[in-house]
């Protein structure tokens, strides 16, 4: 029987749930020794786990079997809530039941390129060309490689801020016409949060008989999406993003793909789940999807969490979450330009409507790894630095500071190794003002104390730096052999607690073998 919901707004649910996410309270000794609370500001790499989603598979768990049989209740409700993933990630995303599949695929977004660049190789294999942006992850770029001859990456239009221009687009499409299999392109970049007009290049991919890819995973947790009934674009053919983008690490990568299309070719893996009938020289796959394309026992619990973790998203609503983050983004960006020698990256004249919450920024003096280093080391903020698996995009966006450096800042490949990147800062649905304003502290502190800085550090032979005295361990702060025995410890005392439990607590007081501290722990 369904219980009822809290009648709430939107708005508290949103209050609420930013405050139930695990990490938020995870405390670090500093290089000046003070322990304090992190600031998590690395979302783009990976978001904190929901724990209200957890809780929820926490409670599938207790049912938990494996799926493809309906024999015993145990396998029948993994079974049907495996089916119950599949549905919900669709329903996100809007997408269609009757044109489209929901795939689950890997430990990312990574496994749904490479299986999606060579369904449509085996599709249209005459067709030897893919259009890439130069913005794109190396996830939506080098398995395009691989499956395809020649992959030609779409100019950027800075009249628009710096996404795709639909201008080289639809010159790249005349130029190689039939020879064009697809166009892979990010919703959003991994570096600056600049959003892609992708209904736009949907219509041009179909107006041209160009099958369309999009990368959502920087965008999925930020932005609402609908997959079918685009009428300025039309239907996206295929669609991947990653679930530890979505506030639930240890999912897998999902695809969404119009039926059609994995209709015409064979699965590229096959296994347990993929067949029909196995004979002793032949086998038969089965006729249904998404079970002919995920051979094997699937990550169920993770695919579980996923859909649980949507099913969330969708009660806040992602509209909420947006205005929210936009407002959250429009504080940071105001706070940076009072700082001398900030400056931000391919974002200046971005309305908030075509971003994400990701900024790649730099402080004049501080190559990106030294001022990563410093964030962490002494304001326990945590932020990405280098090139975000986006090495094309970086190159290009700093490529004018390279060549305003003297020639003595080139003196070896190191010092050259260590400016070729940015700082990049992604907000996720947990942050809140106070963790804007931090950082925006943090950054004008370290310019009033660069010297200082600069002397803590020394710069390594990979073009990271380290402290001269701080180098704490990572196993001292979390050992998993500790934290195993612990583990055992725990079910041990709840054993020896479930045999001996005494009647009162005075007693309990009194036990030869058991004092209070244990009891209350038992507790």
């Amino acid at each position: 029987m369904e219980k009822d919901t809290l009648s709430v707004s939107r708005e508290q649910l949103l209050s609420a749930i930013k405050a139930d996410f695990a990490g938020l309270n995870t405390r670090y000794r500093l290089a000046n020794g003070v322990v304090q609370k992190r600031v998590y500001l690395d979302s783009a790499a990976t978001c904190l786990p929901l724990k209200a989603a957890r809780w929820a598979a926490n409670e599938f768990l207790s049912h938990y079997a494996n799926t493809h049989s309906t024999t015993h209740f145990s396998a029948r409700i993994s079974t049907s809530l495996y089916h119950w993933a599949h549905e919900r990630l669709m329903a996100f995303v809007g997408a269609d039941p009757a044109n489209y599949t929901c795939v689950f695929i890997g430990s990312g977004s990574t496994a749904g390129f490479n299986r999606v660049s060579r369904l449509f190789q085996a599709i249209r294999p005459e067709r030897d060309t893919v259009l890439v942006s130069l913005m794109e992850h190396h996830s939506n770029d080098l398995p395009h490689r691989r499956t395809h001859k020649r992959v030609v990456q779409i100019p950027l239009d800075s009249e628009c801020g710096g996404c795709l221009s639909l201008r080289e687009l639809e010159r790249l499409l005349d130029k190689h016409g039939d020879a064009v299999n697809y166009i892979a392109v990010t919703s959003a970049s991994n570096v600056t949060g600049v959003c892609n007009p992708i209904s736009e290049i949907t219509k041009l991919a179909h107006d041209h008989g160009v099958y369309i890819l999009v990368d959502a995973s920087q965008a999925i947790a930020h932005r609402p999406f609908k997959l079918s009934g685009d009428a300025a674009g039309g239907d996206i053919d295929a669609f991947i993003f990653s679930g530890h983008k979505l506030y639930a690490p240890g999912s897998p990568g999902v695809i969404i793909c119009k039926k059609s299309l994995f209709d015409k070719a064979d699965p590229y893996e096959i296994g347990g789940g993929t067949v029909e009938r196995v004979y002793s020289n032949n086998y038969e796959l089965v006729e249904t999807l998404p079970e002919r394309e995920e051979a094997g026992t699937p990550n169920i619990l993770g695919a579980v969490t996923l859909a649980f973790t949507v099913d969330i998203l969708d009660r806040v609503g992602m509209d909420t979450i947006t205005f929210d983050e936009n407002r959250l983004l429009q504080r940071f960006i105001n706070g940076l330009s009072s700082i001398p020698g900030t400056r931000s990256y391919g974002v200046e004249h971005v309305p908030l409507t075509m971003r994400t919450p990701t900024m790649a920024l730099s402080l004049k003096g501080f190559d990106h790894g030294l001022l990563a280093t410093i964030l962490n080391d002494y304001y326990n903020i945590a932020v990405r630095n280098q090139c975000f698996c986006a090495h094309p995009y970086v190159r290009e966006l700093i490529k004018q500071d390279l060549w305003e450096l003297d020639e003595e800042d080139f003196t070896d490949a190191t010092t050259l190794r260590a400016k070729q990147g940015l700082v990049r800062v992604s907000l996720g649905l947990y942050n809140t003002d106070s963790d804007v304003d931090y950082l925006l502290y943090a950054l004008a502190d370290i310019n009033k104390k660069r010297d200082f800085y600069c002397n803590q550090y020394q710069l390594q032979p990979d073009g990271n730096y380290r402290h001269v005295d701080f180098r704490p361990n990572e196993f001292d702060i979390f050992d998993p052999n500790s934290v195993a025995t612990e583990a055992v410890n725990r079910i041990t005392w709840q054993q020896y607690f479930s045999e001996n439990r005494p009647n009162t607590i005075t007693e309990s007081f009194h036990h030869p073998n058991y004092g209070e501290t244990q009891y209350r722990q038992g507790l």
